[in-house]
């Protein structure tokens, strides 16, 4: 050995030899009772030359002459793997004695390429990205059909959002949001510019999943706390109430929750209108006065947001925690519409399409890490779609395909570590981060091993880890730009600007281009468009709904 690096297979080896030599060892009693009985030869120290109670033990037993050989194999092994850790050397330990072969001796080339292999129902061809837009298309027109819309998986709710802003909305507003683990409350003053003052608030677990009237108490006590203190207790201030859960509207003051999604499973609020819920909220503390002009969920307020600067935006997307869409459709294709025929021949439909494939249409692409991700989660059988795009699964889904690769002896030599081995530990920050290192460097990937139990990497080990999570974002970009597609062909017009946001499309150094890029594939000739990253569409969209409802409420 010239390099003085020494690699995994060659640790194996060594180890093995070690194990060999020592199972044919006699036991030597007298010697292993003074092993047992002498600290100063432990284990967990790193070994160093033979102590006089072994010498002694040698000395006084004949059989004990073999454990001078051992002490002598182990350290010769120390020095050949250098630095190599007691936690590492069981390790290979375990592995070597568990083994009832060697270990097939593969190139680096060959691993790779056997990566690639089993990362290849990840990959989305034209063909089958083609056949997921032709079910969203069929399965958005059943949810907005009167008839097919109670078994359709796509609810597409009206959202009574009829008119985009005009760019000329001005005013105070206060706007409340909730959508995952924290909860904002923000006063928005809408002019030449907008200007907000906000505050984020905690969501704790146990609220997530309590009774429902802990929920709405504990947004009625962060806005009447974020109101005393700017001194706001003599105004009332219009509202728009941001929930991004899949709700029922039913007025745009009026909306019935569907169902919990993102982790929360709050008691006693399916069913019910989420709006009036918080006004009986507020009603119990009887300090704080509110006019709730709107209630709507952020891919609304994202598409609200765009159009106040861009009159093109017709479509808001969220990929984040979760993810939707929504987009103006034409009246007279809304079976379900119940309002008023006057004004704008359009509404803003709220898809929900994060239920897209619960009726087993999307089966053909899912993979077994889908199916193991979804029958571990909070919602079994529910927003499948969701479970395959957004932040709160990509993580997992790329720990489920390196935890296989590791079982198939194709990363890190067939070992794990105890906190890769625990769910939910490979985080989705970790994908972006990753992919962000240049080509040839894997600094971050390195990091993020060590910080998840694994520093003793080499970059082969670094590629393919990074070729795992280009395969789960790269799944996801294609399958959200599939279903933009879709929407983009519904509206049909020239010239379509499509508002974004969410962690996801905002933190992954790729996702936007790599939506552009399919995109571009599937749409119809002569569409143009744009993907415009939105800015706070929870905080300023909610405003803007309220703005232009109390505009419109103006002119009746």
């Amino acid at each position: 050995m010239t390099s003085g690096k020494v690699t995994g297979r060659e640790e194996t080896a060594v180890c093995a030899r070690l194990v060999e030599q020592l199972t044919c060892l006699p036991p030597p009693p007298l010697a292993v009772a003074r092993l047992a009985s002498n600290p100063s030869l432990s284990v967990d120290k790193t070994p160093g030359p033979p102590s006089m109670e072994i010498v002694a033990a040698a000395d006084s037993d004949e059989r004990g002459l073999s454990l001078l050989k051992v002490v002598d194999v182990l350290q010769r092994v120390v020095v050949f793997v250098h630095s190599f850790t007691v936690g590492k050397f069981r390790g290979k330990l375990r592995k070597a004695t568990t083994s009832s072969e060697e270990m097939p001796d593969m190139s680096e080339e060959h691993v790779t390429a056997k990566v690639k292999e089993l990362c290849q129902d990840l990959i989305l061809n034209d063909e089958a990205l083609k056949d997921v837009c032709d079910n969203l298309e069929e399965e958005i027109n059943k949810g907005l059909g009167k008839d097919s819309n109670p078994e359709a998986s796509i609810k597409c709710f009206p959202t009574y959002v009829r008119e985009l802003p005009n760019g000329k909305e001005k005013g105070r507003f206060l706007a409340l949001d909730l959508g995952g683990t924290n909860f904002r409350v923000l006063l928005i003053e809408l002019g030449d510019k907008c200007t907000m003052d906000s505050r984020i608030y905690a969501v704790p677990q146990p609220i997530m999943v309590g009774p429902g009237d802990g929920l709405f108490d504990h947004i009625a006590e962060c806005l009447a706390s974020f109101i005393k203190e700017r001194n706001l207790g003599d105004e009332l201030l219009p509202l728009g109430f941001t929930f991004s859960f899949p709700c029922k509207q039913e007025g745009l003051t009026k909306a019935r929750l569907a169902r919990w999604t993102k982790g929360f499973k709050c008691e006693g609020v399916e069913g019910r209108d989420v709006v009036e819920l918080l006004k009986l909220a507020i009603a119990r503390r009887g300090d704080v006065r509110i006019k709730i002009c709107a209630v709507l969920n952020d891919t609304t307020g994202t598409l609200m947001s765009c159009a106040w600067k861009n009159y093109n935006c017709r479509i808001g997307l969220i990929v984040g925690t979760g993810t939707n869409a929504c987009y103006m459709e034409k009246l007279e294709k809304v079976e379900l519409w119940d309002g008023g025929n006057d004004g704008p021949h359009q509404v803003v439909i709220n898809t929900e399409w994060g239920a897209f494939g619960d009726n087993g249409c999307l089966d053909f692409v899912r993979t077994q890490y889908d199916i193991n991700i979804d029958r571990e989660s909070i919602n079994p059988g529910k927003q499948l779609y969701e479970k395959m795009i957004s932040g709160m699964y990509m993580g997992e889904i790329a720990r489920q395909v390196l935890l296989r690769l590791i079982s198939e002896r194709l990363l890190f030599g067939g070992c794990s570590s105890d906190i890769l081995q625990e769910k939910g530990s490979f985080f989705t920050k970790y994908i972006s981060e990753i992919e962000s290192d240049k080509d040839g460097d894997f600094s971050n990937c390195r990091a993020i091993l060590e910080e998840l139990g694994l520093d003793d990497v080499t970059d082969t080990d670094c590629a393919n880890v990074r070729h795992v999570c280009e395969c789960v974002s790269r799944r996801a970009a294609y399958l959200a730009a599939a279903g933009v597609s879709v929407l983009l062909n519904r509206i049909n017009e020239e010239s379509i600007t499509v508002a974004v946001d969410g962690s996801v499309y905002r933190f992954h150094p790729h996702f936007h281009n790599l939506m552009v890029e399919q995109i571009s594939h599937l749409i119809k000739p002569g569409i143009k468009f744009d993907l415009m990253l939105s800015e706070d569409g929870s905080g300023r969209g909610a405003a803007l709904v309220a703005a232009v409802a109390s505009r419109s409420a103006s002119m009746r």
